[in-house]
């Protein structure tokens, strides 16, 4: 029988919620895990004002939660920035480095985003490394250069046994929020990509998400893709019902799989 895989389910509420409603979403989602089963694994990256609520609420549960982003400084007189150790200390386990919106509206390099990356794994969180074109990159076939030339600046300072703790996410900046996701074909030669770069550079296998655009109605057909490990979901994760339907729907596709090779 061949080995089930399993899938990572990462919501990533942006600039989104309030204490209230955070509370009704957390419990739902902490009482409904295990119905997933144990291949199935859910995670928030949520907003620094709420990562003690997500503590509070998500410790010693079989959710794990992060933040959206980490500073490149571990301290000092960086007003407005926030550490990794920081972050840490409330127990996240994850951090989004590289989103898309980091790139595009703040104007972070891949350089940056090694950093970021190396400052998380220091203070022993996993990095979700995010990598993706722009709609202008797709039509001037760019895709494969940007998305190895992001994912380079981070194997460059990254040691073997530090790269294998990384998580990658495709995040086609273009497919973000629009509704449009690539075709199976486009995706999978990005991930051919990323698997091939990281196999001659540095020869690990590593957890690969995709993002963008991801809903309950698509769900089921992206997850049968064999090189998607799991997915970066943004809007969808703000609501119980659709985060748990995609969750539903990545359990299923584990469910077909598992009997197809009994």
């Amino acid at each position: 029988m061949k080995k089930q895989q399993s899938k990572l389910l990462v919501g990533n509420w942006k600039m989104h919620g309030r204490l209230a409603s955070n509370a009704v979403l957390l419990h739902t989602l902490v009482q409904r895990a295990a119905t997933l089963g144990p291949q199935v694994q859910l995670a928030v990256c949520v907003p620094y004002p709420y990562l003690a609520q997500a503590q509070t609420s998500l410790e010693n549960t079989p959710i794990d939660y992060g933040v959206q982003d980490v500073s490149a400084y571990m301290h000092g007189a960086y007003t407005g920035e926030v550490s990794a150790p920081m972050v840490a200390e409330f127990g996240a386990t994850l951090a989004i480095v590289g989103h898309s919106e980091r790139r595009i509206f703040h104007s972070e390099s891949s350089e940056l985003v090694a950093v970021k990356a190396q400052r998380a794994l220091e203070a022993g969180i996993t990095p979700i490394i995010c990598v993706g074109e722009t709609l202008d990159e797709r039509r001037a076939g760019q895709t494969d250069n940007v998305v190895y030339t992001q994912l380079s600046a981070v194997l460059n300072v990254l040691e073997k046994a530090d790269v294998a703790r990384l998580i990658i996410a495709y995040e086609p900046f273009w497919a973000i929020g629009t509704g449009r996701i690539p075709t199976a074909q486009q995706m999978q030669k990005v991930y051919t990509v990323i698997r091939t770069q990281l196999m001659a550079e540095v020869n690990v296998h590593v957890p690969l998400l995709y993002g963008g655009s991801l809903k309950p109605s698509n769900a089921q057909e992206l997850f049968s893709q064999s090189e998607i490990d799991g997915a970066l979901i943004g809007a969808a994760s703000l609501s119980a019902i659709d985060f748990l339907a995609i969750a539903k729907a990545a359990s299923t596709v584990l469910s077909e799989n598992l009997d197809y090779f009994k």
